[in-house]
């Protein structure tokens, strides 16, 4: 579903999605509210979603729509990465970021990977988007959550947190990559998270890794 209060915007990126095979334009909305409306008889796999738009804006409509019992993939569109809306929108619970001028063939590669519950946002964007709105801001305490994870799931966060792959941490851990897999499924599951991106913002909230730190 693509949700944009620009309509050329919206029939653009209809034209390139209708090139695309597997991938099926449902439903189109000029804001949150007509989105949220529209969500539950369209049923889509993935949001496209603009960030500014009137009446309910997509850092809104992201967190109503991860309220939802199946909530879809959100992929937020926006102009600028480095936008105190994209890292709100991140923390609602939207899966990744495009930039609007983001080419046809990565946005059709983007929900394909969104749709299939994998991490699309490079850790390095991630992480800078991240640290930037919270290099000033005191961290929450998150050692009563931290308490509920094992050491090695703790060693698991931690790595996911600075960008490391599941192959990466399972070469760092000493483990194999299945195994990997498992720590992460259950510190989400610990700490009630939905994916990767929300595990890394959770941990520079709560101060397991600090802005800067490698």
């Amino acid at each position: 579903m693509i949700v944009d209060d620009q309509e050329l915007v919206r029939s653009g990126i209809e034209m390139i999605l209708g090139r695309a095979p597997g991938i099926t334009v449902v439903g189109q909305a000029a804001d949150g509210r007509d989105a949220l409306d529209l969500i539950e008889l369209a049923q889509p796999d993935v949001v496209l979603m603009d960030i500014r738009m009137p009446r309910l804006d997509g850092v809104a409509a992201t967190e109503r729509m991860m309220s939802l019992p199946s909530p879809p993939r959100v992929l937020i569109l926006t102009t600028f990465d480095l936008d105190e809306h994209v890292f709100a929108a991140l923390r609602a619970g939207a899966a990744a970021f495009l930039l609007k001028d983001t080419p046809g063939d990565e946005l059709v590669h983007a929900i394909r990977t969104v749709a299939s519950g994998k991490s699309l946002l490079h850790p390095a964007i991630t992480q800078r988007v991240i640290e930037h709105f919270l290099a000033h801001r005191p961290p929450v305490d998150g050692a009563p959550a931290m308490a509920l994870l094992t050491e090695r799931e703790r060693e698991v966060l931690l790595d996911v947190a600075r960008g490391f792959s599941n192959a990466e941490v399972a070469e760092r851990l000493y483990l194999s990559e299945a195994t990997v897999k498992t720590h992460v499924s259950r510190v989400l599951a610990k700490l009630d998270l939905r994916d990767r991106t929300q595990a890394v913002v959770w941990a520079y909230e709560h101060g397991v890794v600090i802005p800067g730190q490698t």
